[in-house]
């Protein structure tokens, strides 16, 4: 499985942002899909995950800003932005776990989202 993310850029903050990552490849293996962020000398945060039923869970610092979703037949996975803020500002990843094995996870290989005035 290969992850393409795109999308990300330089907004104001308050401004928004739709990241999107194309998936493919052996595509009907993908299970659970998810965002993760890293700041430079932080770990990478998990932002949000959208199960292929359609569960969905945000951490605490995106939730109700930002909305997840994903468009199976399009092997596409999305992230919307709204109400970015400086803090937001980090390298975004898209990661996929398969179906069959939760230990094994592919990644995209980020895109960088810089919010500031």
């Amino acid at each position: 499985v290969q992850l393409q993310a795109s999308g990300g850029g330089v907004v104001q903050p308050g401004g928004s942002l739709r990241l999107s990552c194309a998936a493919s490849g052996n595509t009907f293996i993908i299970g659970t899909m998810g965002w993760y962020r890293q700041d430079p000398g932080k770990e990478r945060e998990l932002v949000a995950y959208i199960s292929t039923e359609g569960s969905i869970d945000y951490s605490d610092s995106v939730k109700g800003r930002f909305g997840i979703s994903r468009d199976n037949a399009k092997n596409t996975l999305f992230l919307q932005m709204n109400s970015l803020k400086p803090e937001d500002t980090a390298v975004y990843y898209c990661s996929a776990r398969s179906r069959y094995n939760m230990r094994l996870e592919y990644w995209g290989q980020g895109t960088q989202v810089t919010v500031s005035s």
